[in-house]
C-alpha cells in the first residue's frame, strides 16, 4: 500500500464521532423523559388514592359499609349494624382497639354491688381471709423460708399470678382443720413417706439442687407479701392443684376452680370447702423448715391415708350428716379423734395437730370471767312485774 492510498483509507472508513455522539445523547434524552413521565403519573395516582383517605377518613368506610349491605350478598339480607370505629365521625387513630376494649357494658350507679358474706357471686365463690404472720423472730423466719420454699420449687417459672396461687393454696390448707397449723407443718407433711409428700419437691430430690437466686428473691417476694396478709382472690379456698400434664385420680371428685399458667386448682366440695370450715388464725410454732425424718410405722402409714383428699372430703360430709347426739364409726382410711360426747362430732385433725391438743386449741378457755356486777343491774333483762293476764269473759 502505497502513501497516497492512506488518506483515502482514512476519509471512506471515518467513524464520524460528532453524528455517533449526537445520536447517542438524543437517545439517552428519551429514556430519561419516560421514566419521568412514569414517576409523575405514579404519583399522580397516588396522590390520588391517599388524599381522599386523609381528607375525610370518616366517610369512606361507611360509604363502602352501605354499598356492602344494600346489596345484600354480605349480610344476607339481614340489617347488620358497622362498627363504631366504621361510623362517620366516630373514627380516630387507634379507634378500633379503643372500641373493641370497650365492648363490656360500663356499670351504672348501684350495679355490681353485693354483699361480702354472698359467697356466690363473683371470682370462683367465697374467698380466703387474710392469714398474717407478724410474729418476730423464729416463727416468722421459718415461715418465709418454708413458704418460698414451695413457691419455689412448685412454680418458679409461672407468672406473678401462678406463684402467688400456689401461696394461697398453702394458707389455706394452714386455716383448714384438716392440715398442720404451720406454714413448714403444710409444706412438709407426709414427708417422712417417699410417697406421701403433699408438695412433691419436699420427696423427689427437688431440695439438693441449690436454688438461683433470682428466682429464689423473686419467690421470697411473694412469699412475704402472703405473710403479711395479701389475698390471692382468683382461687378462692382452693387447697388442691396439679399441673396440665397430669390427671389425679381425685380432679374429678373435687370442685375445679380455675387453671392459672401450669396449674389447675380445685377446692372441696361440701361442708369441707365451705367458709365455715377454715380459721384463719395463726398460733405460731413453725417447726423446722426441712422434710420430716423418714417413719415407716403403721401410724405414719394411717397418717398418710388421711390425707387422702377424698376421705377429708368424706369425713367433713358424714360429719355434717350425723344428727345431734349420733356418733359416727371411724372409717379405716382416716384416724377419728377421741369419741366426741357432746351434741356434734369433732372434726378430724391431722396427727401433728393432735398432738399439741386437737380440739382444745380452738375452745374459749381462757377468756375472762364477768365478775364485780353492781346490784341495780343484776336483774337486767328480768321483767319488774309479771304482766296481768285479761280474765275471760
Amino acid at each position: 500500500m502505497t502513501a497516497a492510498a492512506l488518506p483515502a483509507c482514512t476519509e471512506t472508513w471515518e467513524p464520524r464521532p460528532r453524528d455517533f455522539q449526537g445520536h447517542f445523547v438524543r437517545g439517552g434524552r428519551k429514556r430519561l423523559q419516560r421514566r419521568r413521565r412514569r414517576w409523575t403519573l405514579g404519583s399522580a395516582a397516588l396522590v390520588a388514592v391517599a388524599l381522599p383517605a386523609f381528607a375525610a377518613p370518616s366517610f369512606a368506610p361507611a360509604e363502602a359499609w352501605d354499598r356492602l349491605t344494600a346489596s345484600g350478598t354480605e349480610t344476607g339480607g339481614a340489617p347488620v349494624l358497622p362498627m363504631p370505629f366504621e361510623q362517620a365521625g366516630a373514627s380516630f387513630p387507634g379507634s378500633a382497639y379503643y372500641y373493641l376494649e370497650a365492648e363490656q357494658p360500663v356499670l351504672k350507679i348501684g350495679e355490681g354491688i353485693h354483699s361480702d358474706a354472698d359467697d356466690g357471686t363473683g371470682g370462683p365463690g367465697p374467698v380466703a381471709r387474710a392469714l398474717r404472720i407478724d410474729n418476730s423472730g423464729v416463727d416468722r423466719s421459718r415461715a418465709l423460708q418454708c413458704l418460698t420454699a414451695a413457691i419455689y420449687y412448685e412454680a418458679a417459672s409461672e407468672p406473678d399470678g401462678g406463684q402467688r396461687a400456689v401461696a394461697q393454696v398453702v394458707l389455706n390448707r394452714v386455716a383448714h382443720p384438716a392440715y398442720p397449723k404451720t406454714v413448714c407443718g403444710v409444706v412438709y407433711q407426709g414427708s417422712e413417706r417417699p410417697t406421701g409428700c403433699q408438695f412433691s419437691f419436699a420427696c423427689d430430690g427437688s431440695l439438693a439442687r441449690a436454688p438461683q437466686r433470682f428466682f429464689w428473691q423473686r419467690a421470697e417476694s411473694v412469699a412475704r407479701a402472703a405473710l403479711s396478709g395479701e389475698v390471692y382472690t382468683p382461687i378462692g379456698l382452693a387447697t388442691h392443684y396439679h399441673t396440665i400434664q397430669v390427671n389425679p385420680y381425685w380432679a374429678p371428685s373435687l370442685h375445679y376452680l380455675t387453671t392459672i399458667g401450669a396449674h389447675r386448682f380445685y377446692a372441696f366440695n361440701g361442708a369441707a370447702g365451705r367458709p365455715a370450715a377454715f380459721r384463719f388464725a395463726y398460733f405460731g410454732g413453725e417447726p423446722l423448715a426441712a422434710p420430716h425424718r423418714r417413719d415407716e410405722s403403721a401410724a405414719s402409714a394411717l397418717a398418710t391415708a388421711a390425707l387422702d383428699p377424698l376421705a377429708v372430703q368424706r369425713s367433713f360430709g358424714t360429719a355434717e350428716a350425723l344428727r345431734p347426739g349420733q356418733a359416727a364409726a371411724p372409717s379405716p382410711a382416716m384416724p377419728s379423734a377421741a369419741p366426741s360426747t357432746g351434741a356434734e362430732r369433732a372434726p378430724v385433725y391431722a396427727s401433728d395437730v393432735r398432738d399439741r391438743g386437737g380440739e382444745s386449741l380452738y375452745k374459749a378457755s381462757n377468756l375472762p370471767e364477768t365478775q364485780g356486777v353492781r346490784p341495780e343491774y343484776a336483774n337486767s333483762g328480768k321483767w319488774i312485774a309479771q304482766p296481768r293476764q285479761e280474765q275471760a269473759r
